[in-house]
């Protein structure tokens, strides 16, 4: 009699990540069952979510709305709800499964450390921020850390800026391809009421372009998911991110280079503060100093595929030509 194939619940399958980690697992031989707006079971439809989780070898939830938006108060709302609510309703589903998963994965964000240019962040030492995107963070790993479930092991993925073919790398080509991909200053700007209130306001860093830059591989966050898997003493937070962390001048320089440009013409925060109300998208994502180091993956032997920038940078152009070549 062949054996059972394993079942894998991706929620938030439609995304980027969600993507990969389905063709990944179905590589693998899993049947893959997805969590969303649509799919196997749809978000609000408790019963059939716990159906589906209930004897699954493991449930990886990468559910909630991007952040690369305005933060206005209907999309803060958004942003905290995507990310809260789904992690409640999985909670809840496996609590009430006759058959628990053993392993729950959990996307979270290095954004829930401190502006940090003087030291790295990790899980053991790294020191929590302030803020609207902070407190959205801390809501949503107390959503998954607090329920109740003692047969299933936890793990949040406190995942850096994910590079890949069609991630958030792609609006920094754009940018380098049109000769912008210059460092982007920090700088004075007006605080309005409505911007402190939210949290959503910062003060100017004088970060001279040399904010840090956490980012990880796509196939380094599947890689991961896998590694994870397979050794049941890791649990709890971990950071998911090159243990090569860079910082944004080198990056933009590193970008530009790979796509052909020798000069991109530096922004400073007011060009930056326009350009961001334009687009609909706002300046933390790229003037906050997010410095995360993946301390807990290394001491458990985790080896990345892409450690390196520039080498990670060049494959993925070079995937992005060979699709569209």
């Amino acid at each position: 009699m062949a054996p059972e194939q394993p079942r894998v619940v991706i929620a938030g399958a439609s995304g980027f990540v969600g993507r990969y980690l389905q063709d990944a697992f179905r590589d693998e031989g899993y049947e893959v069952v997805t969590v969303g707006r649509s799919g196997d079971a749809v978000w609000g439809n408790t019963m059939r979510i716990r159906e589906l989780v209930d004897g699954a070898a493991l449930v990886v939830n990468m559910a909630g709305k991007s952040v690369d938006c305005r933060y206005g108060r209907r999309n803060r709302a958004e942003i905290l709800r995507s990310r809260v609510d789904t992690t409640l309703e999985l909670a809840e589903a496996i609590r009430t499964a006759e058959h628990p998963p053993p392993l729950w994965l959990n996307a979270s964000t290095a954004t829930i450390y401190r502006h940090a240019d003087d030291r790295p962040q990790d899980e053991d030492t790294g020191e929590l921020g302030e803020g609207f995107s902070v407190s959205v963070a801390r809501a949503w790993e107390r959503a998954f850390f607090d329920a109740d479930l003692p047969a299933t092991r936890r793990v949040a993925l406190r995942m850096a800026i994910v590079f890949g073919d069609g991630s958030a790398l792609v609006p920094l080509l754009r940018l380098a391809q049109a000769g912008l991909g210059g460092p982007q200053y920090d700088g004075p700007w007006f605080p309005t009421r409505s911007r402190l209130r939210a949290g959503t306001y910062h003060h100017d860093r004088h970060t001279h372009g040399r904010q840090r830059f956490s980012w990880v591989h796509v196939a380094d966050v599947v890689g991961i998911v896998r590694f994870v898997r397979d050794h049941p003493e890791i649990e709890g937070p971990v950071n998911v991110s090159s243990p090569e962390p860079s910082d944004n001048r080198t990056v933009m320089a590193t970008i530009r280079d790979a796509v052909g440009r020798r000069i991109g013409i530096p922004t400073w925060r007011w060009m930056l503060e326009l350009g961001s109300f334009a687009i609909r998208t706002e300046t933390e994502l790229v003037l906050k100093s997010r410095w995360a180091v993946p301390t807990r993956l290394l001491a458990a032997g985790y080896e990345f595929r892409h450690p390196d920038l520039r080498g990670a940078l060049a494959g993925i152009i070079a995937e992005r030509r060979q699709h569209r070549g």
